[in-house]
């Protein structure tokens, strides 16, 4: 095992989930967009219950069910690549919130033979 650890970046993207950008669900469109521009990996992440601006509960509870549930989009890289995100998310993104901190990061990998 290979152990490295170093200074990045947590880019967290708060959405709803029926969001959409050019016909796509945003959640996916923002995925695709971190894997063609090489950034180090993705994680979306479905909320259970929340509300935004609008102060409307969304909800997963059988009789409140909503069908946009809050979603955020989770990416830890370089400043430089997540900076190279950034238009993109200017573009794709109308209604939401984007929070950007430092983070030290520890990586864990299999030893090379």
């Amino acid at each position: 095992m290979v152990k490295i650890s170093g200074q990045a970046r947590r880019l967290r993207i708060y959405i709803g989930e029926a969001s959409k950008f050019k016909g796509n669900l945003l959640y996916h469109a923002i995925v695709m967009k971190a894997k063609e521009l090489g950034l180090a990996g993705a994680t979306v992440l479905r909320g259970i219950e929340g509300f935004g601006p609008n102060t409307r509960i969304k909800t997963a509870r059988l009789l409140d069910l909503s069908n946009d549930l809050p979603i955020i989009v989770e990416i830890v890289d370089s400043v430089e690549y997540i900076e190279k995100l950034m238009p993109f998310l200017d573009e794709a993104v109308n209604e939401g919130l984007i929070t950007i901190e430092d983070v030290e990061i520890i990586k864990y990998t299999p030893k090379q033979s």
